[in-house]
């Protein structure tokens, strides 16, 4: 076995051969010390979009309201608030607006110089915050030199190269590309605008359109995802678990928004509906399709719940005890009326046995979802930049909860005989799931399950009642008990715990959630328990904007502290090109910090000291003559 310092010469070796000579070496580190003295990036945190893609789209485009802001700034003296809206829609939507302007013959040589040469200073103020290097990799490569050479000039070259910018501006006029010129600075300004973005779970359900979410996230230039519990139930559909793809089917028919399954995903759910037609009436509070998915779904939960009883779910066996005759369910020695008496396919003496057509349907559906390269495209996607929780810059981002008992402390929870809590636990649960993915074999998948639902799955945590809501009349019996977590982390004390936990400094650390919308206009606030933990689901899908009375948050990490951006309701795109009517939000800057963050107080920062530690090693090597450099190299 190779000691500790033989390795050490190996890997300097092979550092040295991108690093030939000591000059290329101390290049390297002025370079590294320099990015660590720039402002840290801007990180953007949302949650819980749930389908609502048109408001997700506009929320990107215009930065949670940044670009206004960069504009109200740069601009304030010399443009009118009416003449900034105008910019701004530009920057969101080029391609449309700048279509609408030739439909008015609004485009004249005299809009476009002043124009272009209004978009140069935004992102020259914006490219201030990055790296040359960085600021040029994210530069459309077709105008890469153009506009870099229009960006990049000291105050005392203003004066003397003003007249070169006009003459670039007025060659991108003559050649006839001012529109593509356009378009590109626009992107290149909302690149710069937010450095990544953290997506806190539930991207999928209730809104019509998650496909579109992930097409356009699959095209964002920096992004993580934390896995949501209504994103699991379709990885695990994809993955291969009939009980994740029934829910995923209910789901789709409760909201109404088959449109993402048969149209965008190629899923058929003919062979479904002709079942469900064949065999349920269609003469009560239930539709046949909407009966049918729901026993299939039921019986194979069943079946999983009879698969793990470590689980201890038993209780959640609940289609045995529905007497259809009567039109009741006994449970717990009390009968509770049904709304639908139609269970043609349910077997007394095996409830949970899917009758040959239950089987059938389920093969179709399952050989769709197979065949779905989208689909599949799309899920990979999660699995590649997503996670079940995130550790970055000291904040911990998980979409629901750390199971805990009621004394707070975290709840062990057995799986195949291991207890788990705490980090450990959402570590297994990330194996569990990847695996899922990758092997398909039968406990990864009903593991799948249980983080969409499980009685303790940290993407849930609460009691999931679907049996109650979908047949019960009872509503008392709807409610769904949650895990202590959810109370318990108004204490202070108890959020530097779960900080701890992840390896988080609790005196600068956040822990970051979605999944329980924040009720804004009751009064609830996102930040809670002294500010270490921020709740940022503000209901960005329409179905909650009753219950939130706002539209969604933002939560901004930039230099200067944090902040937290509650939005209101969305029109559409279309007000947005013909009257300019951006999302208006109302901003909270809940923490400021005393100096300007930089780069080198994010993990970034210690990553680059690592490097830098690195290269002075290799310096040393070669100015002791451990290592001969290569000056021909």
């Amino acid at each position: 076995m190779p000691d500790a310092a033989d390795q050490r010469r190996k890997y300097l070796a092979l550092l040295a051969e991108k690093f030939p000579t000591a000059q290329s070496v101390f290049t390297e580190i002025i370079n590294l010390e320099a990015i660590l003295n720039l402002p840290k990036g801007t990180e953007h945190f949302v949650s819980d979009v749930h389908g609502e893609c048109e408001a997700f789209e506009h929320i990107l485009n215009n930065c949670s309201g940044v670009i206004r802001e960069r504009v109200q700034s740069a601009f304030r003296l010399e443009l009118t608030r009416e003449e900034q809206a105008e910019l701004c829609t530009l920057i969101y939507y080029p391609g449309r607006k700048l279509r609408r302007l030739h439909e008015a013959g609004a485009a004249s040589d005299e809009w476009y110089a002043i124009t272009l040469m209004r978009l140069v200073r935004l992102a020259r103020h914006l490219a201030s915050s990055y790296t040359r290097s960085k600021v040029r990799k994210a530069m459309p490569v077709a105008y890469a030199y153009i506009i870099d050479e229009l960006l990049h000039s000291s105050p005392e070259e203003a004066d003397r190269r003003q007249g070169y910018h006009q003459r670039i501006i007025e060659t991108v006029l003559d050649t006839g590309s001012a529109d593509d010129f356009i378009r590109s600075l626009s992107a290149l300004i909302k690149r710069l605008a937010v450095d990544h973005l953290h997506v806190v779970g539930d991207v999928y359900d209730r809104g019509p359109h998650a496909d579109r979410i992930v097409d356009r996230l699959m095209r964002y230039h920096s992004v993580d995802l934390q896995w949501g519990n209504h994103d699991i139930v379709w990885m695990g559909a994809a993955a291969g678990s009939a009980a994740c793809l029934a829910a995923v089917i209910r789901n789709n028919i409760h909201y109404d928004t088959l449109e993402i399954l048969e149209s965008a995903y190629g899923v058929s759910l003919r062979e479904l509906a002709l079942f469900a037609e064949s065999a349920y009436r269609a003469d009560d509070a239930m539709a046949p399709m909407e009966k049918a998915i729901s026993v299939i779904m039921f019986k194979l939960e069943g079946q999983t719940i009879l698969r793990h009883p470590a689980w201890h779910m038993g209780d959640r066996l609940l289609l045995e005890h529905v007497d259809a005759r009567r039109g009741v369910a006994r449970v717990g020695g009390r009968d509770y009326e049904l709304r639908t008496t139609d269970f043609p396919t349910l077997l007394p003496d095996d409830p949970y046995r899917l009758t040959e057509g239950e089987a059938r349907v389920m093969e179709s559906l399952m050989a769709a979802v197979r065949a779905s390269e989208k689909l599949r495209a799309h899920v990979n996607f999660l699995y590649e930049r997503g996670g079940a929780y995130l550790v970055r810059n000291d904040n911990v981002l998980f979409h629901a909860c750390v199971p805990m008992d009621e004394e707070g402390a975290f709840r062990p929870v057995t799986h195949q005989g291991r207890p788990l809590a705490g980090r450990a636990y959402y570590d297994y649960a990330d194996r569990l799931a990847r695996r899922a993915w990758v092997e398909g074999d039968q406990v990864s998948l009903d593991w799948m399950w249980y983080l969409w639902c499980g009685r303790f799955s940290p993407l849930s945590g609460r009691v999931v009642k679907t049996f109650e809501r979908t047949y019960f009349t009872d509503r008392s019996t709807w409610e769904e008990p949650r895990d202590p977590y959810f109370r318990l982390m108004a204490d202070e004390r108890v959020c530097r715990r779960v900080l701890e936990e992840f390896g988080c400094d609790p005196e600068r650390g956040h822990v970051i959630n979605g999944h329980t919308p924040v009720h804004a206009g009751a009064g609830e606030r996102p930040v809670r328990a002294g500010g270490r933990l921020l709740i940022i689901d503000g209901g960005f899908c329409r179905a909650y904007h009753g219950t939130t009375g706002i539209a969604g948050y933002t939560l901004i990490a930039d230099p200067r502290g944090m902040r937290i951006k509650a939005h209101r309701p969305f029109a559409s795109i279309a007000d947005v090109l013909d009257l300019n009517a951006d999302i208006m939000s109302d901003d909270d800057r809940f923490e400021l910090e005393p100096v300007p963050l930089t780069v080198g107080d994010t993990d970034t920062g210690a990553d680059i000291r690592s490097q830098i530690a690195d290269l002075r090693a290799l310096l040393d090597a070669y100015r002791r003559g451990e290592l001969a450099e290569r000056a021909d190299a």
